[in-house]
Parts: structure tokens; C-alpha cells; sequence
């Protein structure tokens, strides 16, 4: 078994459905990288999967758990957006397969390396012989009816520039990639928050009856979206407030957090990250429109 594969947790959470649930944890040597959630579904006539995790061990250890489930060719990976705890595990994969939106692709052309390098430096040995892959193949939104499983494929943007989601309209298994966190902080290098909130307003609408969020648990409810508009919400209100009081941004770092958000797993640090993200161009609207943006 590769590195780290021997504490995958993989989980079946729909007929001919499982995902892999990482560690709602920061990337650290102990945990390998293994922080963000994963999926696949055996359609009848091939895998899909949905990311790859965060380093080339990690890959081939999911890939592995894949094959143990399944004797089907894996027929297509995508990757929802560029981070790299869902990209790095590309290389493990069959190069023809992979596929992803066309702003993902750019971004990991540009930005794969630099993802790569610091991955090494966060988690060391665990990334042994890990280089980012650029997906050959553009995934498309659309519908498509693959062995007995209506795969729908959705291109969203808000956490990044392009969020692909996989909705199975056989099971109602969504995955949602990291538009959705629960029961972890959300991360927001490159996000738009408005554009967010309009794609978690999208994913509210549709009929699943099972969420695999891009960390945290399996969900049977509406639950991480809710909880992750909130989180949103919170952060720009708070901000804006900041603004409108001329905090610096040294003092917006020295705020409290509220009692909801106090033992969220990793939300003090998510929430320093943010200031440091959003809370530059927040306050130059709010500065220069007189105006909550």
C-alpha cells in the first residue's frame, strides 16, 4: 500500500457510490495532505471519479481503493477547481481520463508547480515524487447517460474562477467540490463571494438526496450549504463593519471570533487567511462607494 493509503477512510454512500473523506485538518507531515474529500461512482460502463487528492501517493492509494471496489476502467477524473489538496493526485490516474474546467486548466498550467512546491514544504516526505498534471481533457457542463447513471456536470465559479460539480441524477449524490465545507472553515484564496453565494443558491435547488461536500462528512441535508453561506456572510459583514470603522488590517486580524464560529475546526487560522485575501478590496469599495459592496 503507497504512503499514507493505509488511513484512507472511504465510504459508501449510494449504489455504486463512495467517497473518500479526508481529515478536516491544515495540510501537516502526520496527515500526508490528506485533508479534502474525494468521490467515484462505478457507472456500468466505467469509473468516475471525482478529484484526486493531494499528493501522487495519495492517488495511487485512492486509486487502489477504487480498484478494490471496482473491476470498471476508469473512464474519466475530474477536477473541480485548482486547489492542490484535489489536483495533485492527478499523476496517479490515467492521463486520458482526466479532464476539467477550461479556467482549471490555465490555473493549473500556471500555478501547478508553485502548489507542488509548497505542498512540500507543509508536508514533506509524504510528497515524494509528486508533479502537478494539467488535464488533457475540457469537461463540459451538461448531462450525459453513462452505464445506468445520468451524470450531470455543472461549471460554477465562486470559491474559484471555474467549480465543477458532479450531480448523479440516478442516486442523488452530489458532489460538490469546495463550493460546499462542513464542519471545517472555508478557504478563500481565490474566492468571489457574491459569485459564491449565487452558486450555493444553485446547488440548494437541486434534488439530492446525498452531499459530499470538498471537506467534511457526507451530508444527507442542506446542511453545509447553509453553513457555508453563513460562514460567508459573516466574513464579508465583518469586514465591511471593519471598513466603515477604519480598522487597518492589523485590526480586523485581532478580532474576535463570534461564539458560532469559536470551535469551528480551523476557523481562527481560515479566518486570518481571509483578512489577508478579501479584506484589501472590501475595504477599497467600501472606502470608495460610502457603501457595503
Amino acid at each position: 500500500m503507497p504512503a499514507f493509503g493505509a488511513g484512507l477512510e472511504v465510504q459508501a454512500v449510494a449504489a455504486d457510490t463512495w467517497a473518500l473523506v479526508g481529515h478536516t485538518e491544515d495540510l501537516t507531515p502526520s496527515n500526508g495532505g490528506n485533508i479534502a474529500n474525494a468521490g467515484f461512482v462505478a457507472t456500468g460502463a466505467g469509473v468516475v471519479v471525482i478529484d484526486t487528492s493531494a499528493s501522487k501517493a495519495l492517488g495511487e492509494a485512492w486509486l487502489a481503493a477504487i480498484r478494490d471496489r471496482s473491476t470498471e476502467p476508469v473512464v474519466r477524473v475530474y477536477n473541480t477547481h485548482l486547489h492542490p489538496d484535489h489536483i495533485l493526485g492527478n499523476m496517479a490516474f490515467p492521463r486520458e481520463a482526466l479532464a476539467t474546467l477550461p479556467a482549471t486548466r490555465q490555473s493549473i498550467r500556471e500555478l501547478g508547480e508553485a502548489f507542488n512546491d509548497n505542498l512540500y514544504r507543509m508536508v514533506g516526505g509524504g510528497m515524494k515524487g509528486t508533479e502537478a498534471v494539467v488535464p488533457d481533457g475540457v469537461a463540459e457542463a451538461g448531462t450525459t447517460l453513462l452505464g445506468h447513471h445520468r451524470i450531470r456536470v455543472m461549471a460554477l465559479r465562486g470559491h474559484s474562477a471555474a467549480d465543477l460539480v458532479v450531480f448523479d441524477e440516478t442516486t442523488g449524490v452530489l458532489f460538490t467540490g469546495d463550493l460546499v465545507f462542513f464542519d471545517r472553515a472555508p478557504t478563500t484564496p481565490h474566492a468571489n463571494l457574491a459569485e459564491w453565494r449565487r452558486s450555493l443558491d444553485l446547488l440548494a435547488a437541486l434534488p439530492f438526496k446525498r452531499m459530499v461536500p470538498g471537506h467534511g462528512p457526507v451530508l444527507d441535508d442542506a446542511r453545509g450549504i447553509a453553513m457555508t453561506r453563513r460562514w460567508l456572510d459573516w466574513i464579508e459583514q465583518t469586514f465591511v463593519d471593519a471598513a466603515r470603522q477604519g480598522l487597518d488590517m492589523n485590526d480586523v486580524l485581532a478580532l474576535p471570533l463570534p461564539p458560532e464560529w469559536a470551535s469551528l475546526p480551523l476557523a481562527a487560522s481560515e479566518y486570518r487567511r481571509s483578512v489577508a485575501h478579501l479584506y484589501p478590496a472590501i475595504e477599497r469599495r467600501v472606502l470608495s462607494a460610502g457603501v457595503s459592496p
